[in-house]
């Protein structure tokens, strides 16, 4: 529901729950995103976001403020002091297709939560929502703008996931989660389902700690494949697969193999159309001969023997047949469309539910334009192979990410690795398709290949220097 997307400024405990630690580590936090050069502030930025529960959270005047929206203001401060302080523009290739969906879509939801909701706590929350969501995006498209900070972000997530699957694996064998022992906003004891640990690290929920690491492999293997740091990427390749693998849920595995798969079809990569095409005629034939409307081919996946994936088709058939109920300004409450229809964890149909289908048309052109970025951008780079890669591998951390929808929405510290790799794909394609549009003034002889008119894809120093938050509660009962 829209007034759930993000915790209000004014709502929930009543005193502040931040561990000393933290407190500390929030105060040279801050200070090092203000004052380091940007392609550093990423750092510190990163390592907080995904190692500090997000239910730390300071209370002042009624006012909270998480941890992670701290940071945020900070980094927005100094997005807005770049743009007095540097002739360099604050977002590289300026405000493009992707950014507008996302602008859009999420001005859309709050749209949609004002409408549906009285009261001056939508205010409040809607504003913490903006934050979140718009301040997390630009914070992070200002932070990363070029190929050298896309891999200063991979080897920050490396160590991240380490540090996670580290924490994780002893929640899984010891059942203590070590992030909420000693830091808090987490549980301290793990989740449980059929007899099996479902660990969450510093996650609110096991399924979008398996998410994160599960969208992160096929970026370390990108690190791997440049060659300049691959103990870094075989320590977050490792790092993942055991995040993966103690979260114990099919969603994070199906996105694992989502990713790996995506890697697989680097062969086929001249002929995706086809394939694309015929993944549309086999989904038609599928509906033809299934009894049952064809998404419920997800009721028969599980890939860990106590997965919940019939109502994971469920919800996807509920959303379509209420269609009327969610498409203008999407829906006050979902409850009543059937047996735990409140839970809605398919990110297409939260993002339905919260904004219409204005919102979940954006959404899914935001998506559709990050692939057409990275294909148009490879094939620009086409016979050199490393530079292919780099982009294959984007889109395929964009397709793991992409299968994951299918069964989580992202409400909490997972969508800024979201952001992030949204960041990524224009800070790589931005360069490359704005080199082949040569100006009219340049000589035909020299645009005539494109080959001439590309610069080598190497990052610039020149640029490198410039300038709803909703409780797990209700998930654990029914989640995969």
């Amino acid at each position: 529901m829209p007034i759930e997307h993000a915790r209000s400024f004014g709502g929930g405990a009543t005193a502040s729950q931040i561990s000393p630690i933290v407190l500390v580590a929030l105060f040279f936090a801050v200070l090092l995103i203000l004052f380091l050069p940007r392609r550093h502030a990423m750092i510190p930025l990163m390592f907080m976001l995904f190692l500090v529960p997000s239910g730390q959270q300071l209370v002042a005047a009624g006012f909270h403020f998480y941890v992670f929206r701290i940071l945020l203001i900070a980094g927005l401060a100094k997005l807005v002091a770049s743009k007095f302080t540097s002739q360099s523009d604050a977002l590289v290739g300026g405000l493009n297709s992707i950014d507008q969906c996302f602008l859009w879509c999420t001005l859309c939801q709050v749209f949609a939560a004002i409408v549906l909701f009285s009261g001056s706590q939508v205010f409040f929350n809607q504003t913490a929502f903006l934050l979140d969501y718009l301040g997390g995006y630009f914070v992070l498209r200002f932070l990363i703008q070029n190929k050298e900070d896309i891999h200063r972000m991979i080897k920050c997530f490396a160590v991240i996931v380490f540090i996670l699957g580290t924490g994780m694996a002893i929640e899984h064998f010891k059942e203590v989660n070590l992030f909420g022992l000693i830091l808090g906003g987490v549980a301290s004891v793990p989740d449980f389902r059929d007899g099996k640990v479902r660990a969450q690290g510093t996650f609110m929920h096991e399924i979008l700690a398996g998410s994160f690491g599960a969208t992160l492999v096929p970026l370390f293997i990108e690190l791997w494949k440049n060659g300049k740091a691959k103990v870094l990427a075989a320590i977050g390749i490792m790092g993942a697969s055991v995040v993966v693998w103690t979260s114990n849920s099919s969603t994070s595995l199906l996105a694992y193999v989502a990713g790996l798969l995506a890697i697989a079809f680097w062969p086929l990569r001249k002929n995706m159309r086809k394939f694309r095409w015929g993944l549309v005629f086999g989904l038609f034939a599928l509906q033809i001969v299934m009894k049952a409307p064809v998404w419920f081919v997800i009721a028969h996946i599980d890939l860990t023997g106590s997965s919940s994936s019939y109502h994971r088709a469920e919800v996807v058939d509920q959303f379509l047949r209420h269609f009327s109920d969610w498409w203008l300004v999407g829906a006050k409450e979902t409850g009543s469309w059937g047996w735990d229809m409140w839970d809605t964890q398919n990110q297409f149909a939260a993002v339905g539910i919260g904004g219409g289908l204005l919102a979940l048309s954006l959404f899914i052109a935001m998506i559709t334009y990050g692939f057409k970025k990275l294909g148009s951008a490879r094939k620009v780079v086409e016979g050199r192979v490393e530079e292919e890669w780099f982009f294959w591998l984007l889109g395929s951390a964009l397709f793991a990410h992409t299968v994951g929808f299918f069964g989580v929405n992202y409400f909490d510290q997972t969508r800024f690795a979201w952001f992030a790799l949204l960041a990524s794909i224009t800070a790589a394609a931005a360069p490359v398709l704005q080199a082949v549009k040569a100006p009219e003034s340049q000589p035909k002889a020299a645009v005539g290949n494109r080959r001439l008119a590309y610069p080598p894809l190497v990052p610039s120093r020149s640029m490198a220097s410039g300038a709803h938050h909703k409780s797990p509660a209700h998930l654990r009962s029914r989640t995969s």
